[in-house]
């Protein structure tokens, strides 16, 4: 940190702590020098620092994978700083082209508000609630009218819009864009200019659309917001990014038992990265971990203490307790204390319709492989026979590490 570039106000041992919280895990700051004297003058003068994070409500659930956001918000909220949860009900309405080869359907106005309610209700969960300003895009922007939207165009080029990299490789490909598309970083700009953010934060994918509100701020005689991108997470398998289409991810609506489960099936290796950007650990405790692990004690101890830590925030204490003990339980071949109870009539009953029939399995097909791949157990014993018929009475199915049900066959 070079001192001198801030002048006015001292840079304090609470500044760097702001500074050293702040590029925790981080992509990239811009510009990292203002950002430390904005952090200077919030010290100086008592006047905490307006952070922005936008979301538009594309979908109704969120995964780990989107908290690393709201965990750096967080971080800076217990700070004492200013966070807005902007909805971006208006801009759902343009559609983010962000990253994207092709145009994306805008949301209707119902979907939005569903989709809202849900994203805010699930980061409430992350967030300070009673420290969390919540705004909606459209207070603003709808006001602009024709008008406005004119004279904010007005503040950008085409020249610099087709500098985007997504803007510029459909050009060169022929694929579409529509002019709709333009108003969409200009709209999320604009944000920063109503809310007058000295912070906003996004993904890697976001910083065309960030650095617009830096433009739009001095064009409209603000100083300008500093912008921090956060990496973006790798999913369970450690190679993509946490997505549900790839199946790597884990909501954050899961039950505790599954989310507990999830977390301690990722490597070692990611194990730190998750650390680093999903746990409200102090980096010097996650070294000191670290260096316990490296030094021989058992990597697993590092990956139950963070399994507890991420589903003791969206559960409780006790549901993060209750999935430890439910997957020692399950590693050690025991039954877990709570599992579905299904009735069904038809006996006796093949194995493999039965599996189908308690919806452990998809298919037939699908129940003969598991069977197959020794994956299925009745009472605890493993079956190996495909042709084998049940008679009536209870019985407890298991397939795989997790799947359990207690069928009664009548």
């Amino acid at each position: 940190m070079n001192q001198a570039l801030v002048t006015k106000y001292p840079i304090t041992d609470r500044v760097k702590m702001g500074l050293a919280t702040t590029l925790r895990g981080c992509e990239e700051l811009i510009p990292e020098n203002d950002w430390i004297q904005k952090l200077a003058k919030s010290e100086a003068t008592g006047v905490p620092l307006r952070i922005k994070l936008g979301l538009d409500p594309t979908a109704p659930d969120i995964h780990v994978g989107h908290t690393v956001v709201l965990n750096k918000m967080r971080q800076l909220q217990d700070l004492g700083h200013t966070v807005i949860f902007l909805i971006g009900d208006f801009t759902s309405l343009i559609g983010d082209p962000s990253g994207r080869n092709s145009t994306r359907p805008p949301l209707t106005p119902e979907q939005i508000k569903v989709n809202a309610e849900t994203y805010y209700r699930q980061a409430s969960l992350v967030l300070d609630p009673a420290k969390t300003e919540i705004r909606y895009n459209s207070e603003w922007s709808e006001p602009l009218g024709a008008t406005g939207m004119i004279q904010l165009a007005s503040r950008y080029t085409v020249a610099r819009m087709m500098e985007r990299n997504d803007f510029h490789d459909r050009f060169k490909a022929g694929t579409p864009i529509s002019v709709h598309e333009f108003l969409y970083p200009l709209m999320q700009g604009y944000d920063s200019v109503a809310l007058k953010s000295d912070l906003e934060l996004g993904g890697t994918d976001q910083k065309f659309n960030l650095l617009m509100g830096r433009h739009l701020q001095q064009e409209y005689g603000q100083e300008p917001q500093c912008i921090l991108t956060m990496p973006l997470l790798e999913g369970l398998d450690g190679i993509e990014k946490m997505s549900k289409s790839k199946n790597n991810y884990i909501g954050i609506s899961e039950d505790a038992n599954t989310m507990f489960a999830k977390v301690l099936s990722i490597s070692d290796v990611l194990m730190w990265k998750w650390y680093t950007l999903l746990s409200f650990k102090s980096e010097a405790d996650i070294a000191a971990l670290k260096a316990e692990v490296d030094g021989g004690r058992n990597p697993k101890d590092a990956k139950v203490a963070l399994a507890k830590e991420i589903t003791a925030r969206f559960h409780s204490t006790a549901s993060a307790e209750a999935a430890e003990q439910d997957f020692i339980n399950r590693s050690k071949g025991g039954v877990p204390d709570e599992i579905p109870e299904v009735s069904l009539t038809g006996a006796p009953m093949g194995i493999g319709a039965l599996l189908k029939a308690a919806g452990l399995a998809p298919s037939g097909s699908e129940a003969t492989r598991l069977i197959d791949g020794g994956g299925v157990r009745v009472d605890s014993s493993v079956v190996s026979d495909k042709a084998l018929k049940l008679a009536a009475g209870t019985y407890v199915l298991q397939v795989g590490k997790r799947k359990f049900a207690r069928v009664t066959l009548g």
